[in-house]
């Protein structure tokens, strides 16, 4: 096992079991802590198992998200700007609700932090650590709540 495998496997060890993908469900303890680039380490391998499938531009559009993220966390906020952009664009082509996740949501978060970059004039960061997003997933049909940390 690599060591990206190996830290991987650690961050999802509690989200196995569950419903839904343990590394799905592990991007979101992740963006949750704050730990975008762990966020997006994660979900990478669903993206890549999808490259021909239905979800390739989902995965794809919730990493660049995570990866804008890192961008603010690292105080660059022109590619910041950039990757919310290109996430918008991929999770556009998704319903409302994909994946137990309120797209629409998603897609007003993105809107908010471009207008905070886009009015500030990139001049600003306005990443905090008391600001930081959350993502939360739907309950399913049964009600059943999926969720984890990640270690």
């Amino acid at each position: 096992m690599s060591r990206k495998s190996g830290k991987i496997a650690d961050l999802i060890a509690d989200c196995q079991g569950q419903e839904l993908d343990a590394h799905y469900l592990g991007y979101f303890a992740c963006f949750n802590q704050g730990l975008f680039f762990e966020a997006h380490e994660v979900l990478e391998k669903l993206w890549l198992a999808q490259r021909h499938g239905p979800n390739y531009s989902f995965y794809k559009g919730m990493i660049q998200l995570a990866g804008a993220f890192v961008h603010l966390q690292k105080s660059r906020l022109r590619p910041s700007a950039a990757l919310f952009k290109l996430a918008q664009a991929n999770l556009h082509k998704y319903p409302a609700i994909h994946e137990r996740l309120d797209v629409t949501a998603v897609g007003r978060l993105i809107e908010s932090w471009l207008h905070k970059l886009e009015t500030g004039h990139f001049a600003e960061n306005p990443l905090t650590n008391f600001n930081a997003p959350k993502l939360h997933l739907l309950s399913s049909a049964d009600g059943a709540q999926s969720s984890c940390s990640a270690r």
